[in-house]
């Protein structure tokens, strides 16, 4: 998910040329008080004219406490986005009460239900809250770390090693995976240090995070190339699959490949390596059918 600034519209315009798997422009922390109106505008123009194809748009609001908040929404549902990222969410109300402002604003344009929302986490009560707010609404798609803004409240900093960010990553995923949803990491803004940022990515994938969030399109390459399996994880997993359909038209209910008894964790994790082989594109759905 590429962070792109809302008051930036040649950014908004070539951003979909890099290809990432998703755009959020932004609405938020990277547009000046003075700004805010005139972004507004730009997103919701960009939103309704560019072809951005199948790249799933979100759009970064304000807080619905301050002045633009409401505003934001209105914009961005009457101009088709798909998913609004709802920033530094700390109880499921809040969550609440930015559904009661979509569906208002569907209902008056006849397209109720069709946008989604991604809360972002980014404080110590949020993380504490992380399973309430990811069940708040059944328009909850994803939950997402917001690093900076967290660190800030736990009176620290970021590091290299994301010692301080621990707790929070693990929290996320759990109550992502509690409620069925999706959850995403935190940016890293250091583009002179790819190979700490491709160590970071590796990490949040091993802790079972679903994506990154990213400011550079130098970032996406890294992204695509830690969580597209291998060839070899690959061909073990449509082994397994294939022993599942093996043994159900068998009507046997012992798997083995290779020898080896598989159980049904096993059996998950293979079928998540072949859905993250073909939304990478290195497996087609013809190929995983077989």
């Amino acid at each position: 998910m590429m962070f792109v600034p809302g008051n930036n519209p040649g950014m908004m315009a070539d951003a979909h040329i890099y290809g990432p798997d998703s755009i959020m422009l932004d609405l938020e922390d990277s547009v000046t008080m003075a700004e805010k109106d005139a972004a507004r505008l730009l997103v919701y123009n960009a939103l309704k004219t560019i072809d951005y194809g199948t790249t799933e748009m979100v759009v970064r609001i304000n807080p619905l406490s301050t002045p633009y908040g409401k505003k934001d929404v209105e914009a961005v549902v009457k101009a088709g986005v798909d998913v609004i990222r709802m920033p530094k969410t700390e109880t499921a109300e809040e969550v609440r009460e930015l559904e009661a402002e979509i569906l208002k604003v569907e209902e008056e344009i006849g397209a109720v239900g069709r946008t989604q929302i991604m809360a972002a986490i980014e404080s110590a009560l949020g993380i504490c809250n992380a399973y309430a707010i990811a069940t708040a609404s059944k328009r909850m798609m994803g939950i997402a770390l917001g690093a900076e803004d967290y660190t800030a409240n736990l009176k620290t900093q970021r590091t290299p090693g994301g010692d301080e960010l621990r707790l929070a990553r693990e929290t996320i995923v759990v109550a992502a995976r509690a409620a069925g949803i999706a959850c995403f990491d935190t940016v890293y803004s250091n583009l002179d240090d790819m190979d700490t940022f491709r160590a970071e990515v590796e990490y949040i994938k091993t802790l079972g995070f679903d994506g990154k969030s990213i400011i550079n399109p130098r970032q996406i390459e890294i992204v695509n190339e830690v969580f597209t399996p291998t060839p070899k994880a690959i061909e073990k997993a449509l082994k397994i699959v294939a022993a599942i359909k093996e043994a159900q038209e068998k009507g046997s209910g012992v798997i083995a490949v290779n020898g080896k008894m598989v159980d049904r964790p096993v059996v998950i994790r293979a079928e998540r390596t072949i859905a993250l082989a073909i939304a990478s594109g290195v497996l087609t759905k013809e190929e995983a059918a077989l």
